[in-house]
């Protein structure tokens, strides 16, 4: 093959690589979680464990954000809590993203998708201090934009200083999908709780997951429910009732339940317009890779 025609197709493959094809509904909490309620609580935290402290940007260094342990010995729902900014981690086999100057090929236990999965970071430090409270894959619950999605940790800041507030580019773009959010592009406001559960109960199992993605997103959504609703019971906050006026923790209207796999409607604008226009300039490849080939 001509070494300009391998060039146009290497170009093509790229560009399908942008496209998003998880939507935010398969990792969305169920609309009968009290996500405002669930929001206050965090308001009252004030248990601080070890290395739990950072700022919220490289940038930031002023803006502290702490990591709190209140809820951590619960014996069902234990959790971790901080709010935090939203910068975009591309860390993993997505490294080269729009905009992501210092991305890393690997991330902590694999090499994750950041285009494919939904996953949250913390600092290095506040692992290696709590190492048995967050193995990794530990399941977490993002409350952004006054939504909630489930994520998993799947990666560690090791910046100077480290930071808080990081999340793959599909969940940064789910929290706040008309941002235009990108590598070098976060949400800056400190307004993003972070309720990361801990153990080895709360670890999504390697059925659900491998090194780059998540195979099965119904454990994740079901997982991630269980785990709230423990949390909402030590707390006293009731679920919604069934034909209530529910909160709609993907940023639309709807019921109390899952939305359907048919059930695009919450789908990120920002992602439904990559895929046509990956597909269309892969069209434009292959026109062009065809009239090449005819000179």
């Amino acid at each position: 093959m001509p070494p300009r025609i391998a060039h146009i197709l290497a170009t093509s493959l790229a560009l399908q690589a942008t496209a998003q094809t998880v939507a935010p509904s398969s990792f969305a909490a169920s609309k009968a979680i009290p996500v405002p309620a669930l929001n206050s609580a965090v308001d009252n935290m004030k248990t601080v464990p070890p290395m739990a402290t950072y700022p919220v940007s490289v940038k930031n260094k002023s803006t502290l954000s702490t990591i709190y342990s209140d809820w951590a010995s619960f014996q069902d729902g234990a959790a971790l809590v901080f709010k935090a900014d939203m910068d975009v981690d591309c860390d993993g086999i997505d490294y080269r993203c729009d905009g992501n100057l210092d991305g890393q090929p690997l991330t902590n236990w694999g090499a994750l998708s950041a285009y494919e999965v939904p996953f949250i970071v913390i600092p290095n430090k506040f692992l290696e201090a709590n190492p048995t409270a967050t193995p990794g894959n530990n399941v977490a619950a993002v409350i952004c934009n006054n939504k909630m999605f489930y994520a998993i940790l799947g990666d560690t800041n090791n910046n100077d200083p480290q930071v808080t507030g990081e999340a793959s580019w599909l969940l940064s773009r789910a929290c706040f999908p008309e941002a235009g959010l990108n590598g070098n592009r976060g949400h800056d406001e400190p307004d993003v709780t972070y309720i990361l559960f801990t153990g080895e109960r709360a670890v999504l199992p390697t059925t659900a997951l491998n090194d780059k993605y998540i195979t099965d997103f119904d454990k994740l959504r079901s997982t991630g429910d269980q785990l709230v609703t423990s949390l909402l019971g030590n707390l006293g906050i009731p679920l919604l009732a069934p034909g209530s006026t529910a909160h709609d923790n993907q940023g639309g209207s709807g019921t109390d339940s899952h939305p359907g796999p048919d059930d695009d409607s919450d789908f990120d604008a920002g992602a439904s317009n990559r895929l046509p226009s990956a597909l269309t300039a892969l069209f434009v490849v292959v026109v062009l890779v065809l009239a090449l080939d005819q000179i």
